[in-house]
């Protein structure tokens, strides 16, 4: 009875075919996502056309690249991707979705392909079954199933071969005809171009998410006292890819940069404004480690951009002397804090309008990170839904912190317990840094000097003694030699020296801070100057050396390599 009510169904007047394939057009090619298009097109040719239907894709096109143009005597490689046939059918082995298609020259899909013309079989005979299925197990099954008619017509959209799709009957369905034949062919050439346009869709995503990822940091410093976890996820819809942007920048003295934000709007723009920022940003922060003054630096040179695209921005530095992180934001949604015992609190940022528009100065605070606390920075694609409000979202947030923390620090994917879940509207960073203790191997100190002539002498004391007990007696005649220039520095144009900072960590670096504001370069010394080559002395005995302004002045370090034989 079925058979009989799908016989009559088939559209085989003019009229009712050319209706049948104006309903094609919106039942196919509902979403830019290349397997369900193709799913779309097996699913709306059975039972209407076919008892069974299969779709091919080149493998080309699945990887994003381009179709064939032209014939060829080698067919191309091609995956199985969609599949769908009547009950009666549905024991039939044909290629599972996602393998790969390898057959061998003689298949009437091949033929297709390779000549790209279709190809019918009317009435199957024995042998022909073979030439219809990918291997003799398959075979024997569409002669069980009474398969007795085939056809193949070749995708292909602006003259572009994209893929094969074919078509079976088995009994109580009438054999193919040319008729047939030439609504497949029209049905095939409507998918295709939706098929294709999926394929340009997602070459051009892929092209931008390419461009970001290229952009965003690859790997995250070591940070001492803080581990850091990262996690982006790209947006379910190719034009939600932009200029969502996380950074880890590690800073004298042990501190590190956290950086999260989100130029506004979607596609390349967006993505170069990204990857500007961000450089920028690096930039800044190796000056200052003031994040107010490094976003209202920002700001000014996002308002310097062609694109006049603003975006919002959250910058931390954590310190590890103080186990606290100073943070400022740029219309940016607010950090979570996520207690050693579970307990989620909000971190109250002062508010600050998003970097290009023009409103400065920003404010900062600073809150504590303990030992076994977490702070959560986030971009708001992790919680923006379509109909969801955004309070109700940060709230649903800040209730799953801690399984959403725990899942990333499990090197998991967090994304299935977001708020924003499978309805995201678009990209999102989330970035998590872990408060703990120092590692083994690494140690800190800080040091009050004095602000008058004996500070110097004070800190060469302070370096050879801590030196000694590390082991590292070796570095001891650099090391003084480098902190009195520093010292003999911060006395002379700093208004004195404040602190001594000595850390053993990758390097052994030593600090020393002032309250003065200008940041110390190296000065042409002529033979008959008394002065003028203490920054010179740091330079050549360093490995590296640096500036930067802090809140309170600036401090200078040098860094000095430890020696792999001690331990």
């Amino acid at each position: 009875m079925r058979r009989a009510t799908a016989a009559l169904a088939r559209p085989r007047a003019s009229r009712s075919r050319l209706a049948w394939l104006n309903q094609a057009s919106t039942m196919i090619g509902t979403t830019l996502d290349l397997e369900r298009t193709a799913q779309e097109l097996a699913d709306f040719a059975v039972p209407r056309l076919a008892d069974g239907a299969a779709v091919d894709l080149l493998e080309s096109v699945l990887r994003g690249g381009g179709g064939e143009r032209g014939t060829g005597a080698e067919a191309p490689v091609t995956r199985a991707v969609a599949v769908s046939s009547v009950v009666e059918m549905e024991d039939l082995e044909p290629d599972e979705p996602g393998e790969l298609s390898v057959h061998p020259q003689t298949l009437l899909s091949v033929h297709c392909l390779r000549a790209q013309e279709p190809v019918l079989l009317g009435r199957m005979r024995r042998d022909d079954y073979v030439r219809v299925a990918p291997t003799p197990s398959a075979a024997a099954k569409l002669r069980q199933a009474g398969v007795h008619s085939y056809m193949a017509v070749p995708l292909t959209a602006r003259g572009v071969l994209l893929g094969v799709a074919d078509f079976i009957r088995g009994p109580g369905s009438p054999p193919f005809t040319r008729a047939d034949v030439e609504l497949a062919t029209e049905l095939a050439s409507k998918a295709a171009v939706f098929i294709d346009n999926a394929r340009l869709y997602g070459r051009e995503r892929e092209h931008v998410l390419s461009l970001q990822r290229s952009l965003l940091p690859r790997a995250t410093p070591n940070t001492p006292g803080l581990d850091v976890l990262t996690h982006y996820t790209p947006s379910l819809d190719p034009g939600g890819v932009g200029g969502d942007w996380f950074d880890v920048v590690a800073l004298p003295g042990g501190r590190t940069a956290l950086v999260v934000g989100d130029v506004m709007g979607h596609g390349v723009p967006a993505a170069a404004t990204m990857g500007r920022l961000r450089t920028v940003g690096r930039t800044l922060l190796a000056l200052d480690t003031a994040p107010d003054r490094v976003l209202a630096r920002l700001d000014l040179a996002a308002r310097d951009l062609e694109d006049d695209q603003v975006a919002t921005c959250l910058c931390a530095v954590y310190d590890p002397a103080t186990a606290s992180c100073t943070i400022a934001g740029a219309g940016h949604m607010p950090p979570l804090l996520v207690d050693a015992d579970g307990t989620v609190s909000r971190v109250e940022v002062p508010a600050g309008a998003p970097l290009g528009a023009g409103v400065i100065p920003y404010d900062a605070t600073t809150v504590p990170v303990p030992a076994g606390s977490r702070l959560v920075l986030y971009t708001d694609g992790l919680v923006k839904t379509r109909r969801g409000d955004i309070d109700v979202q940060l709230r649903l947030l800040a209730k799953t912190a801690p399984e959403l923390v725990e899942r990333l620090l499990e090197h998991r994917n967090p994304d299935g317990i977001a708020p924003g879940g499978v309805e995201r509207l678009d990209e999102s960073v989330l970035l998590v840094a872990a408060g703990g203790k120092l590692p083994p191997g690494t140690d800190l100190c800080v040091w009050p000097l004095p602000p008058d002539g004996t500070a110097a002498s004070v800190a060469r004391s302070l370096v050879t003694e801590r030196l000694a007990r590390w082991g590292l007696e070796e570095l001891s005649d650099v090391a003084e030699l480098v902190v009195s220039e520093l010292v003999g520095n911060a006395l002379r144009y700093g208004g004195g020296p404040g602190q001594l900072r000595l850390m053993r960590h990758e390097r052994l670096t030593l600090e020393v801070s002032d309250t003065g504001p200008d940041l110390p370069q190296i000065q042409h010394a002529e033979l008959s100057d008394e002065g003028g080559r203490g920054l010179q002395l740091v330079n050549m005995l360093s490995r590296n050396w640096g500036s930067c302004r802090t809140p309170g002045g600036k401090v200078v370090w040098a860094e000095q390599d430890i020696p792999h034989t001690v331990s």
